[in-house]
């Protein structure tokens, strides 16, 4: 099993990333994916989750209505659009397969 997360950075308040997560060694269409996020000295924090077929979708408070999870089952990524970015959502990101596999993480920054 392996996940692969890409498409941190440093980014402005106000802006937009989008995160991708990889996924290899498994049946990918088969599982619930998530995205956590982890500041520094803080434990992680659920962001977003997504049923196998992307029909359910769950999204934490702080993300809601400024964050969209999906997926492509055809590519094995899962996704984080990411807009109106603020300086609280600096944050290692990871991605995650429900049943305790996890991403190395990507870095995303927001900061003017």
């Amino acid at each position: 099993v392996q996940l692969v997360e890409s498409g941190g950075g440093l980014v402005q308040p106000g802006g937009s990333l989008r995160l991708s997560c990889a996924a290899s060694g498994f049946t990918f269409s088969s599982y619930y994916m998530r995205w956590y996020r982890q500041v520094s000295g803080k434990e992680r924090e659920l962001v977003a989750g997504i049923s196998s077929t992307g029909g359910s979708t769950y999204y934490a408070d702080s993300a809601k209505g400024r964050f969209t999870i999906s997926r492509d089952n055809a590519k094995n990524t899962v996704y984080l659009q990411m807009n109106s970015l603020r300086s609280e959502d600096t944050a290692v990101y990871y991605c995650n397969r429900v049943d305790g596999f996890w991403g190395q993480g990507t870095q995303v920054t927001v900061s003017s």
